[in-house]
């Protein structure tokens, strides 16, 4: 059976025990889990396979899809723009993007589009997946899109696979770098975080092959529903993760590939209050804004109640029992992987898998992961106090 590897402190030694259960167990096939606090890893754990055929090993250096925890980076991008005044939050999208402002979109803000409730959460008429391989392509479809499917700002529906081109646009319009180039300029390079949008072909072998979901079934939603417009806006099955077109784009939505300790450093220059190894990368008050709830509600297109700060979700116990509420942020990754940021613990806690589950908010494996961890990390908190 393949071992866990890595370093953890000895009082996580139950965490690192049910991550090699489940390995062995067959409810994981590859996995790496971090935990950073307070700058240094706690635990920095991987083990299992790095493909269904189970002839590579998942290494310290594997690299896996983290599917949508890729839009906290995407957003940590924006709001390092915001940040330096470059971008303005309540300025609408078309005053950096003239062209945008067609189809009742002119009054759309950067906002909105951070907080999931622009109205436009995928492509009409629906575009095939590799349309999103031509980002320009996909992006100039966007910019003729409309009108919003609801009043922007009033309620949200989840930008599923979109949200990265409108800020990857915005990232371009007042950087003139893509969003990718941009998250490895400012954040991944100076991080030493092995993490990109897309990923390079040299690092293809260390990447880790995904064990798709069960389907998910949209029989039996309404067709004219945002939710099912959405999901079928672009059909998309997890095997495009291995498609040469899709890694070598940019989809500031979906397509980051990480390592587990790559996610938790750049995580923690949100849990650490804006400033890693000296370096500042936010402000305070930028994150206090990014913490703030926007939006709160039933949302159209994943069916959950959730709540949204800029970029991020926050704490709902209802949706995600295992998430403390506090200043804490999070999201999570198509099948499973999780990222969480925990300012009043100065910690960030990151796990990635290759085989999915269905579901876009977590999973089981997840849930008992982060259970252990907080149960570690808040009796430890409490004996010092």
């Amino acid at each position: 059976m393949a071992q866990v590897h890595g370093s953890s402190d000895p009082a996580f030694n139950a965490l690192r025990d049910e991550l090699q259960q489940r390995i062995g167990d067959g409810r994981e096939l590859g996995a790496a889990i971090c935990v950073n606090i307070d700058g240094n890893n706690v635990v920095d754990i991987w083990g299992g396979y790095a493909n269904p055929g189970k002839t590579e090993l998942w290494r310290e250096d594997t690299l896996a899809i983290v599917w949508s925890c890729t839009k906290v980076v995407s957003a940590l991008a924006t709001l390092i723009l915001v940040d330096r005044g470059l971008l303005d939050l309540d300025a609408p999208v078309a005053g950096y993007w003239p062209e945008f402002a067609v189809n009742g979109k002119e009054n759309i803000k950067v906002s909105h589009i951070l907080t999931h409730s622009a109205g436009i959460p995928t492509w009409s008429p629906p575009i095939d997946v590799e349309t999103i391989f031509d980002l320009k392509k996909a992006t100039k479809l966007l910019e003729q899109g409309g009108p919003p499917w609801w009043t922007p700002g009033e309620q949200t529906g989840y930008h599923m696979t979109n949200v990265g081109h409108y800020l990857g646009e915005l990232v371009r319009r007042v950087t003139g770098k893509s969003l990718g180039q941009f998250i490895a300029d400012e954040i991944a390079s100076p991080l030493n975080a092995d993490f990109g949008l897309g990923v390079a072909e040299k690092d293809w072998p260390r990447t880790a092959e995904v064990q798709p979901p069960p389907p998910i079934s949209v029989e039996g939603i309404d067709s004219t529903s945002i939710m099912f417009k959405t999901f079928t806006g672009v059909p998309m099955k997890a095997e495009v993760a291995h498609q040469p077109g899709w890694r070598k784009t940019e989809v500031g939505a979906a397509n980051g590939y990480s390592t587990a300790r790559a996610l938790a450093r750049i995580g923690s220059i949100v849990s650490l209050g804006g400033a890693v190894d000296g370096r500042q990368y936010l402000s305070p008050d930028i994150i206090d804004h990014m913490l703030q709830e926007r939006q709160r509600g039933h949302d159209l297109v994943l069916g959950h109640y959730l709540r949204f700060g800029l970029g991020v979700g926050l704490p709902v116990p209802q949706t995600i029992p295992y998430i403390p509420e506090g200043r804490v942020c999070f999201w999570s990754g198509w099948g499973g992987s999780m990222f969480i940021m925990d300012m009043e613990r100065k910690m960030t806690i990151s796990y990635i898998m290759n085989k999915m589950a269905q579901g876009t908010l977590g999973n089981e494996n997840a849930g008992a992961y982060i259970s252990e961890i907080y149960k570690v990390v808040d009796a430890l908190r409490a004996s010092s106090q």
